[in-house]
Formats: structure tokens, C-alpha cells, sequence
């Protein structure tokens, strides 16, 4: 009796055309629903993408948009830098010593948990009005993630591949750029990811309740106001941004570029 074992299947790799019809279908889909939002609702509630695009279109072009943007761009910036270097800082030094990892980890998942708009009348004693306790205020809704993904990466980096490194007498530099990097970047890059949306929304969270400038004070005006016109067209603004960085981070991913 002669027995023939069937063939594994081969897996396509998909191609690039085939991802960009599948963001334009999702990208379709979204503006469907959301006009459809607008019809169930009413234009009161929802404003259509259309009308949305306009109002945006008309805030961005007022001459007063120019300085709540920059303000809220200087404090996001600075927010941003100390979110992403410090929580990798953080990260790979408990990451690279066991004790202290296990230690500080379920400190920082409680502190992670905690609604930080607790903590912001602390942060208003601690540095008053202004732009700094913005810029403390963003910092710490992304320190935390970005400590926490480079605590992992590091912790599941494989020790035999930091010893064949070793055998081979690879230089620390050379194992840092060749071994721990590319082992360590895909959940950095995560990270760096959910702390960017994160310390945003802290950011704009700041404004919202201590602040005379900025995109946040702008919402809070329009939701004092039941502007719901700008409300929808700043939120676009944000998600738009928001989405432009992710994908721009995502470049970076390299198990992204081995699927394509």
C-alpha cells in the first residue's frame, strides 16, 4: 500500500495592493457609519464628515489657531521626549536586572491604573500654572506603558543568543546593535506607540482644566458652548494626528517588513 502525504500549503505573502484596498474598504466603511451616525442622530449630535471637514477647515484658517496649536504643540513636545526617553530608560534598566524588575513592576501596573486626573491637583502644587504642569501632566500618562514594554523586551530577549554572541567575541557595541536591538525593537516601538496617544491625551487633558491656550482649552470652550461642530472637527485633528504618528512608528516595526 503506497501512502502520499499531502503537500503543506503554501502561504501567500499578501501584497502591498492588496493592504492599501484593505485600509481604502475600512477607510469607506468608517466615513458609512459615521454618515450614518449622522442621519440616526441628527446633525445637533453628530455632524457629517463632510460638515466636519469644513468646520476644521475653518478653524485651522482663523488667525487665533495658529498660537492655541503652538501652545499645545511646545507642551506635547516636551512632554513627549521626557514620556519616551525616560520610560525607556526605566524600562531597560529594570528590565537587565531581575530583582529590581520584580520588584517595581506591580508598583508601576498600580500606579499605570490609577485615573490620573486624581492626581492632577498634585501636580498643579507641585508646578502651578502653565505649561509645566502640562508638560508633567502628559509626561506621566506615557512613562509608565513605554517603562512597561521595554521591561519586557529586554526580559524576553533569549539568553542564548546573548551567549552565542559572547562565543563569537562579539564587542558590546556590536552585541547591542546586532543582538539586543533587533530583539528588543518591535515592543519598543509598541510602546512608543501607546505612550505617543497617551501623553497626547494627558497633554490635552491639562489644558482642558488649567489652561487660557492650547487645542484642549479650545475643546473645553466648545463643550462649555455645546459647540458640537468643533468638537467633531478638533477630535478629527487629533485622530488624524494620532493616526499618522502610529502609522509612522509602525515603519520602525520590524516583523511588519518580514510579513511583506
Amino acid at each position: 500500500m503506497t501512502v502520499t502525504l499531502d503537500k503543506p500549503a503554501r502561504i501567500r505573502p499578501r501584497l502591498p495592493h492588496s493592504v492599501g484596498l484593505d485600509r481604502l474598504l475600512l477607510f469607506l466603511a468608517v466615513l458609512l457609519f459615521w454618515q450614518a451616525l449622522t442621519w440616526i442622530a441628527g446633525p445637533e449630535v453628530i455632524t457629517s464628515p463632510f460638515a466636519t471637514v469644513r468646520k476644521l477647515a475653518a478653524i485651522i484658517t482663523a488667525s487665533d489657531f495658529g498660537g492655541h496649536a503652538s501652545e499645545t504643540g511646545r507642551a506635547f513636545a516636551a512632554a513627549l521626549i521626557i514620556s519616551l526617553m525616560g520610560g525607556l530608560v526605566v524600562g531597560l534598566v529594570l528590565g537587565s536586572r531581575r530583582l529590581a524588575g520584580e520588584v517595581a513592576e506591580p508598583l508601576l501596573v498600580a500606579l499605570y491604573s490609577i485615573p490620573k486626573i486624581t492626581l492632577y491637583p498634585v501636580i498643579l502644587l507641585l508646578f502651578g500654572l502653565g505649561v509645566s504642569a502640562k508638560i508633567a501632566f502628559g509626561a506621566i500618562h506615557g512613562i509608565i506603558p513605554v517603562a512597561l514594554f521595554a521591561m519586557n523586551a529586554v526580559r524576553n530577549i533569549r539568553g542564548v543568543h546573548v551567549r552565542a554572541a559572547r562565543a563569537m567575541r562579539l564587542t558590546p557595541f556590536q552585541i547591542a546593535t546586532y543582538v539586543l536591538v533587533p530583539a528588543t525593537l518591535p515592543e519598543i516601538v509598541a510602546g512608543f506607540r501607546v505612550g505617543f496617544a497617551l501623553t497626547l491625551l494627558g497633554t490635552l487633558i491639562g489644558e482642558m482644566f488649567a489652561s487660557q491656550r492650547g487645542i484642549g482649552y479650545m475643546l473645553i470652550q466648545a463643550m462649555e458652548t455645546n459647540d458640537t461642530g468643533t468638537i467633531m472637527a478638533l477630535a478629527l485633528l487629533l485622530v488624524t494626528i494620532a493616526t499618522a504618528a502610529s502609522w509612522a512608528l509602525l515603519r520602525f516595526d520590524p516583523s511588519l517588513h518580514k510579513q511583506h
